[in-house]
């Protein structure tokens, strides 16, 4: 959606890695206005466009599509895509709504686009398990390829949202990722007990003073349904907002 970083950036290499050089990498930079739930994040979303553009050339881009609002959607659109499994957790269950317009916008963008193969990155663990299962049940024709979240050298997640911390704030949030290790630290010393390791997470998270959480969970890495007990991948995962900016993080639990 814009506002590029290292991470975008890395997904642009990633895609060039896989088609080689004789390959044609797209990337599209498109604010989309049917996945807010909130109106002033839809408002708030940072949109250096120019910046964006020289970021994708550099990075090895060889076009970027750029269309806005009336281009993707008639006024009088009524079809969207909708999930009613994966969706349900996570951010789904605070987000109504949203992630059926991310499957509407990433379906019209592969109807557009007729690529082999898309990149995605694995921040948004559930963005990606849904743009999976869409593709799954659906017969599209495309493979999809996750890529790890990109850091920050303190840890901290890259989101275009980042630039809307104030500097109290972006040096509270690698709290979140910090406390998620430490919760997988318990699963290597042997707990599988999934109440222990949220307990221990929380508990950490607790010495902010700046974030409110939204959720802190643990599901199947796969269906993404909560579990009481650790017996395959698994994903722990935080939202927490810093005033109206909502940020997100998880790791990947292998018992």
């Amino acid at each position: 959606m814009g506002a590029l970083h290292e991470g975008h950036l890395a997904l642009i290499r990633e895609a060039r890695k896989n088609v080689g050089e004789q390959g044609t990498v797209a990337v599209s930079i498109f604010v989309n206005p049917i996945q807010f739930d909130r109106k002033e994040d839809l408002e708030k979303y940072p949109r250096p466009l120019t910046n964006d553009l020289a970021a994708c050339e550099a990075a090895g881009a060889d076009l970027v599509f750029t269309p806005d609002a009336v281009q993707m959607y008639s006024p009088d659109h009524s079809i969207t895509i909708s999930e009613n499994r994966l969706s349900q957790f996570l951010c789904g269950a605070s987000r109504p709504g949203h992630f059926s317009g991310v499957c509407t916008v990433v379906m019209k963008l592969f109807l557009l686009f007729r690529a082999q193969s898309a990149v995605f990155g694995k921040k948004d663990f559930q963005q990606l398990a849904i743009i999976r299962r869409m593709v799954r049940d659906l017969n599209v024709p495309i493979a999809i390829i996750g890529h790890a979240t990109i850091r920050e050298s303190d840890g901290l997640a890259m989101s275009s949202r980042n630039v809307r911390l104030n500097p109290e704030q972006r040096a509270d949030a690698p709290i979140l990722y910090r406390s998620l290790c430490a919760a997988r630290d318990l699963l290597k010393m042997g707990e599988r007990q999934v109440e222990p390791i949220i307990s221990a997470a929380r508990h950490h998270l607790s010495a902010s003073s700046w974030l409110k959480m939204d959720y802190l969970a643990l599901v199947d890495a796969e269906n993404l349904e909560p579990i009481a007990v650790i017996r395959r991948p698994a994903i722990l995962a935080v939202a927490c907002f810093y005033d109206s900016v909502r940020l997100i993080d998880h790791v990947e639990l292998m018992p």
